[in-house]
């Protein structure tokens, strides 16, 4: 169905909107309201509840954003976001060569070291995922205590730290002291994972002040660093070059990014545009028990007064507001993380055996990491121009459950080594193909969707601590599903 231009007046717009059926959300709602949230709510607003999340009543029209300059930098932050944590992932054959001891051969023989290597990449999920739990949990609680500015530009310094500590170990020789690199890795994980998580959380609350399409910026952003990675682990596969240079390239680009997301944060402060959404909602007052407060303040009944004065954001009704959306997250990540990269990594081409480097070398890194990647990055773009279904809508949950079918048709592709299911439906390796990028555009769009809708149908206030909470919603499917993964190949 489409929908027509908005008519340009306020009340004739409120008319029209009452007349749109129910899950159908405005793609641009700078040409809509300037308002973010619900906390902006006209007395007596005919609207339904998610419109008047979505849209809000307009005070005042916001300066404009020049150049779409906002817009640019939303975007940048989102490939900063997780560019340095991919390189961190991609340069796995530095690792290899780092704990292998290579520089020095003779030492290859300690079982301990071995170990150390067999495991590696179980370490690192581990060091990744502790601290990132942690820090979401403290990130929620030091919303109303820590402001957004220092938090994210801590985690900035603190992520740059580490990759030019990274940076001077690469041409370091570490063959006598193997283990005592692989602590000082592991570490440097942690703390990365950690101060990457704050950044993404704060960065992706803070957007909850501004329209959607900001928003949707900072996720396509995101994708957008997932396929710079996987572009730069294809060209590093065709080099071949010295592993060490290819890991110095990794994070001296990292360090590049960092700062970039340094300055542009830096810089987001001074728009016009950008201060406009960030200023604060308003003074605070506390009713008393018999004092009610009018209609037309501020402040959502969604917030009881005694947590407009706390510390800590109230989670419960943030959780009663979101469940709907955070089970389509929890469930999005859980099927995508079932998936890729375990299951959908060990599909091999039908052709291996010929020997050309497009089915043996190169077929994992283009038909799963860069395809999904570029899918993903596709379909949280799509939404900057879609936005349906709404965020009541029974249908987002229904297309969510829908992607539960993506699981048999992976595996019935030529997924190796089988032991208990013999049987490869698919025989052709344009199938592998067709599902990766229906995997990537699906998880791209709904869970974008559900990730814009999140921060607008609380009031402005919850706004930040809702983005973290969405972020919970995230960790959690990812976490399910890779728990999974382990016993779905197990199965196959």
């Amino acid at each position: 169905m489409s929908v027509p231009a908005v008519p340009p007046s306020p009340l004739v717009r409120a008319v029209w909107l009452r007349g749109l059926p129910e899950g159908v959300a405005i793609a641009s709602e700078d040409d809509t309201h300037h308002s973010s949230n619900s906390t902006y709510r006209a007395t007596g607003s005919p609207l339904q509840p998610d419109q008047e999340a979505l849209l809000g009543k307009q005070l005042d029209r916001p300066p404009p954003d020049r150049c779409h300059a906002t817009y640019a930098i939303f975007f940048s932050l989102g490939i900063g976001s997780l560019l340095p944590f991919n390189f961190f992932i991609t340069a796995k054959e530095y690792w290899a060569f780092k704990l292998h001891n290579c520089s020095n051969p003779a030492s290859r023989r300690d079982p301990e070291d071995s170990d150390i290597l067999n495991y590696f990449e179980s370490y690192l999920t581990i060091a990744s995922t502790v601290p990132s739990l942690l820090c979401l949990v403290a990130n929620f609680l030091l919303v109303n205590r820590v402001p957004v500015r220092v938090r994210v530009l801590a985690s900035l310094i603190v992520t740059l730290s580490i990759f030019v500590v990274m940076i001077a170990l690469v041409k370091v020789d570490t063959s006598s002291w193997t283990r005592g690199f692989f602590t000082v890795t592991i570490i440097c994980m942690a703390i990365v994972s950690g101060s990457a998580t704050i950044f993404n959380s704060s960065i992706y609350g803070l957007t909850g002040s501004f329209p959607m399409r900001n928003a949707q910026a900072l996720i396509s952003g995101g994708a957008m660093g997932g396929t710079i990675s996987a572009v730069a682990s294809l060209v590093d596969l065709a080099a071949s070059s010295d592993v060490r240079d290819s890991a110095l390239a990794f994070f001296l680009t990292a360090v590049v990014f960092l700062g970039l997301c340094m300055g542009l944060y830096l810089l987001l402060l001074r728009l016009e545009y950008a201060r406009y959404y960030m200023r604060p909602v308003g003074p605070v007052h506390v009713f008393s028990g018999e004092e009610e407060p009018p209609q037309d303040y501020p402040h959502s009944p969604l917030v009881p007064p005694r947590f407009l004065e706390s510390h800590m954001p109230p989670l419960r009704p943030i959780l009663r507001k979101t469940a709907g959306l955070g089970f389509c997250i929890i469930y999005l990540f859980f099927i995508t993380a079932l998936i890729f990269p375990a299951i959908s990594a060990n599909i091999e081409s039908l052709h291996k055996g010929s020997g050309s480097p497009w089915t043996t070398k190169f077929f994992v890194p283009l038909t799963t990491f860069l395809l999904y990647n570029f899918a993903d990055l596709c379909g949280r773009q799509i939404t900057a121009w879609i936005q349906v279904p709404g965020p009541n809508s029974k249908m987002l949950p229904g297309l969510a459950l829908l992607r539960t079918t993506l699981i048999p048709l992976f595996v019935l592709c030529n997924y190796q080594p089988r032991v208990h299911l013999i049987t490869v439906l698919f025989q052709s390796d344009i199938y592998p193909v067709l599902f990766t990028c229906l995997l990537g555009l699906s998880n791209g769009y709904l869970s974008t969707l559900a990730l814009l809708y999140g921060p607008k149908i609380v009031p402005r206030e919850l706004a930040e601590a809702t983005g973290v909470v969405m972020s919970f919603y995230i960790f959690m499917g990812l976490m399910l599903g890779s728990a999974c993964s382990a016993l779905l190949e197990h199965l196959i």
